[in-house]
C-alpha cells in the first residue's frame, strides 16, 4: 500500500511538472494539441506571453518562438536598373513575428529558414523598384522613395509567413567589379589627359617666362655694354685731355717720357730684333743725352 501511494505521489509530481511551462522574457509560445495549434473560440491561435503557464500534460507540446525584433543582414545582391545596368546592393531588414501560428506552420519555427524565405521576398521587392528606376534617379535622391516602396511590397508578401516587416534599408550601392574597373580606367585616362594638358600649358608658360628673362638679360647686357663704352670713351677723352695738357706744359719732357715707355716696351724681350737706321728719331734720347 505504501509503494502504491509513493507511485501516486511520483506520478502526480511528474504530471504537475509536465503541465507547467515557462516562457522566458523576449519569447512567446504556442501550444500544439495532437500536432495542431491550440486556438481560442474565435479561431485565433493562443499565444502565451512570458511567464508561468499550464498545459495539458503529456499531450500538449510547447513551441517557444523569439518575439523580439530581428535583423536580416545578408550578402549583397545584384540588381538591374531600367537602363539594364547592374548594381551590387547591400541591404538589411528589420522584422519580427506577427502571427505565431502562421509563422510556425510556414517555417516550423526555424529562424534560418524563415529568413531565407523573407530574403527572397525582400529581393523581389527591391528588384521591382530598382528595375523601375535609372542609376541617376537612384543615386540622386530617390533612394528613400525606393526603400519605402520596397517596404510596402515586402510587408504585403511577408504577411503570409506571419512576419511583420518593420523596415527595409539600402546600406550601400556599388557597381560590379568589372564595371568599376572600366570606370576607374576611364577616369584615370581622363585625369592623365588633363595632367598632360596642364603640363603642356606649364611648359609653354615656362618657355614664355624663359624667353622674357632672356630678352631682359640681353637688354640689360646691351645697356651695360653701352654704358661701359660711354664711360670708357669719357675716360679716354679725359686721359687724352690730361695728356694734351701735360704736353702743352712741357712738350720736351712729355716726349722724353713717351720715349722711355717705348724703350721699355720694345726691349722687354731679349730675343726681339729691330731693323732700324742708326740716325732714326727712335734713338734720339739714347744718342744724345743732352737732348733731354
Amino acid at each position: 500500500m505504501r509503494n502504491f501511494s509513493l507511485i501516486l505521489i511520483i506520478a502526480a509530481v511528474v504530471m504537475s511538472f509536465s503541465a507547467v511551462f515557462v516562457v522566458p522574457e523576449g519569447q512567446k509560445a504556442i501550444v500544439l494539441l495532437f500536432s495542431k495549434v491550440q486556438k481560442d473560440d474565435a479561431d485565433n491561435a493562443v499565444v502565451y506571453e512570458p511567464g508561468l503557464h499550464f498545459k495539458v500534460p503529456f499531450v500538449a507540446q510547447v513551441r517557444k518562438l523569439d518575439a523580439r525584433i530581428q535583423t536580416l543582414d545578408g550578402a549583397p545582391d545584384r540588381f538591374v536598373t531600367s537602363e539594364k545596368k547592374d548594381l551590387i546592393v547591400d541591404s538589411y531588414v528589420k522584422w519580427r513575428v506577427q502571427d505565431f501560428s502562421d509563422y510556425y506552420l510556414r517555417t516550423r519555427g526555424d529562424k534560418n529558414y524563415a529568413e531565407t524565405l523573407l530574403k527572397q521576398k525582400v529581393n523581389n521587392g527591391l528588384r521591382t523598384n530598382f528595375g523601375a528606376r535609372t542609376i541617376r534617379e537612384i543615386v540622386s535622391g530617390e533612394r528613400s522613395e525606393l526603400m519605402a516602396d520596397a517596404l510596402i511590397q515586402t510587408s504585403e508578401s511577408a504577411r503570409e509567413l506571419g512576419i511583420e516587416v518593420l523596415d527595409v534599408r539600402v546600406k550601400q550601392i556599388n557597381l560590379p567589379d568589372e564595371v568599376s574597373s572600366s570606370i576607374y580606367q576611364r577616369m584615370r585616362a581622363e585625369r592623365t589627359a588633363v595632367a598632360k594638358e596642364h603640363r603642356s600649358q606649364g611648359q609653354e608658360k615656362a618657355e614664355e617666362i624663359r624667353a622674357e628673362v632672356d630678352r631682359r638679360v640681353t637688354v640689360m647686357l646691351a645697356d651695360a655694354e653701352r654704358n661701359a663704352r660711354s664711360v670708357r670713351g669719357e675716360g679716354d677723352a679725359q686721359s687724352a685731355s690730361i695728356y694734351a695738357n701735360a704736353y702743352n706744359k712741357d712738350p720736351e719732357f712729355f716726349g722724353f717720357l713717351r720715349s722711355l715707355d717705348a724703350y721699355k716696351n720694345t726691349f722687354k724681350n731679349k730675343q726681339d730684333v729691330m731693323v732700324i737706321e742708326p740716325d732714326s728719331e727712335f734713338f734720339k734720347y739714347m744718342k744724345n743725352a743732352s737732348a733731354q
